[in-house]
């Protein structure tokens, strides 16, 4: 039974559910429990070298996730490619979210300008193929 781990800052959308489990074929979704996801969403930004900050990120992973598992893995740039690489050297599938995205703009009173933007899941895309 293939398993998506998350190691993403957000709550999947209903969309990226159903696209894992039709596109992926995965069965289940594994959130990481909360002091992982904590800190994965608070990668210091004044350490020069997170390699041993992540250490429990890839014990969760080494304890629970098995070759030809997916690991969606979107976030810090840095934290990102160490764990594509690690996901790479364990047999593990690493992938991302790819997204449309539209802009509305709207002039507001006193020439300030009002931007929204919406993002809307489009496909999974593995990383290094």
């Amino acid at each position: 039974m293939t398993t998506l781990f998350l190691l993403f800052n957000h709550a999947l959308t209903d969309l990226q559910k159903v696209d894992a489990q039709n596109s992926l074929n995965v069965k289940n979704i594994e959130n990481p429990p909360e002091d992982i996801r904590n800190l994965w969403s608070q990668i210091p930004a004044d350490i020069e070298n997170i390699f041993h900050f992540l250490s429990p990120v890839r014990q969760w992973l080494n304890k629970n996730a098995q070759a030809g598992d997916f690991i969606l893995i979107q976030g810090d740039f840095g934290a990102t490619y160490l764990m594509v690489e690690f996901a790479l050297k364990n047999k593990l599938t690493p992938v991302y979210s790819t997204t449309a995205r539209s802009v509305i703009e709207k002039d507001l009173e006193n020439g300030h300008i009002n931007i929204e933007h919406h993002f809307c899941h489009v496909r999974y895309r593995l990383y290094g193929f």
